[in-house]
């Protein structure tokens, strides 16, 4: 992806080097946050714990690497932000800008306290997405799908729940179908800006290859067969490797809003 040298975000709320606080317990929130963090198969026994970082104030040394991601994010953030505003106009709507927050560790957020094992998150309670940069190794290593456009991906998914939020579009419940339907709908959403940041011509040979293989890479038949050996359908709850792939490249090719219906879409 041809990024450096372009605009990032103004959107981006730095807490690296800052405690996570004490996690929030029963209630709304710890419930919310126990629903929309694994998107990249956190265990959910994450949760239960305590946070017991602090802020030193000292500000937060970041290595080159770091400062390089960093800027990466927040560009890709611009990116959307871009996109969703022209496409939230042709509806007549105001698309409101969502906040980056990049952490280390733990983190507080509106929906309860997580650790950065759960992966990248969005919050619906208060509009922002959490990022811990050692994600993109663990991308990398864990779920063998490296490249930039890879990580692109995931802050696109991410950003496809706030789309979901400001659209109403999130008609998940309770049940694993309904949440294999809210994350195939980001996925999707996650295609429709790969497919305009393709028109503003910074995809790269090979940078849609990377986002389809993450996408695989994240699977729920591919994650439970690399832990156990097998996968067991009735406990999906982001869809399999093929399914998330298919409806990433459904938005790509699409573009548009209109063709992520995945609530009324039979089968998935």
């Amino acid at each position: 992806m041809q990024w450096k040298g372009r605009r990032g975000s103004s959107n981006v709320e730095d807490r690296r080097g800052r405690g996570g606080g004490t996690l929030i317990g029963g209630g709304i929130g710890g419930v919310v946050l126990l629903v929309v963090v694994l998107l990249f198969g956190g265990n959910p026994s994450d949760l239960l714990g305590s946070f017991t970082g602090s802020d030193s104030g000292a500000p937060y040394e970041e290595s080159q690497q770091e400062k390089e991601l960093s800027e990466f994010v927040s560009v890709v953030l611009a990116d959307t932000e871009d996109v969703w505003t022209e496409l939230f106009q042709e509806q007549n709507l105001v698309y409101e800008k969502p906040v980056l927050v990049l952490y280390t560790n733990s983190v507080q957020s509106a929906c309860g306290s997580a650790g950065k094992s759960v992966g990248p998150f969005y919050c619906p309670g208060d509009h922002k997405l959490y990022i811990d940069l050692s994600f993109y190794d663990e991308l990398q290593q864990k779920f063998h799908a490296p490249g930039d456009f890879a990580m692109a991906y995931v802050i696109a998914h991410e950003v496809g729940h706030h789309v979901q939020t400001l659209l109403d579009t999130n008609m998940g419940g309770g049940s694993n179908e309904n949440s294999v339907r809210v994350e195939l709908q980001a996925d999707y959403y996650a295609g429709v800006w790969a497919h305009h940041a393709q028109d503003m011509n910074v995809l790269e040979e090979g940078d849609l290859d990377e986002a389809l293989n993450a996408a695989s890479a994240v699977g729920d038949d591919t994650l439970q067969k690399k832990a156990q050996g097998y996968a067991v359908p009735e406990s999906f709850t982001h869809g399999t490797s093929e399914q998330r792939k298919r409806w990433f490249y459904k938005g790509f090719k699409s573009g548009t809003v209109e063709g992520g219906d995945t609530f009324h879409a039979n089968p998935l």
